[in-house]
């Protein structure tokens, strides 16, 4: 249809139990969750890079998932738009609608104060997660995900 905008991949909206069940699952790959909103602008910047590693490493061995906190009335309006220009193909992207973030972001994690961007390293099979509560640059998430790989 003229005028229409395709979309690589499907943006699902997400409640916080959800949520929770992918930062609970156990696996063999490396999670890397983004918490990001379109307008929030050091996210904005850093989101190439997740990008990046995600389609590096592919879904085996690190998974990339990126979290948009915008309104889930902003999907079709500013998400999936902000995802097709940023190029974004090989990590996943949902959409967290919830209003109340005192309710989960401690849940998440205790040292999250509720800024953006922020980023939490998991891999459960070595028990490891870090959560950081800056922008990467490009060297800096590369940096970061190394100790989680080997």
């Amino acid at each position: 249809m003229i005028g229409e905008v395709s979309y690589s991949q499907q943006i699902r909206i997400i409640k916080y139990p959800e949520l929770q069940k992918i930062l609970d699952q156990a696996g063999d790959s490396v999670l890397i969750v983004n918490f990001w909103a379109t307008w929030c602008a050091p996210c904005v910047a850093e989101i190439p890079h997740f990008e990046k590693i995600a389609a590096q490493y592919g879904s085996g061995q690190v998974k990339v998932i990126l979290v948009s906190l915008d309104a889930a009335s902003q999907l079709k309006k500013k998400v999936e738009p902000f995802i097709v220009r940023k190029g974004i193909k090989s990590a996943e992207v949902l959409l967290l609608d919830e209003t109340d973030y005192n309710a989960w972001i401690d849940k998440v994690s205790p040292e999250w104060s509720g800024a953006l961007p922020f980023t939490l390293i998991i891999n459960t099979k070595n028990k490891m997660k870090r959560g950081f509560e800056k922008p990467f640059t490009e060297a800096e998430l590369t940096a970061e995900l190394k100790p989680f790989i080997q």
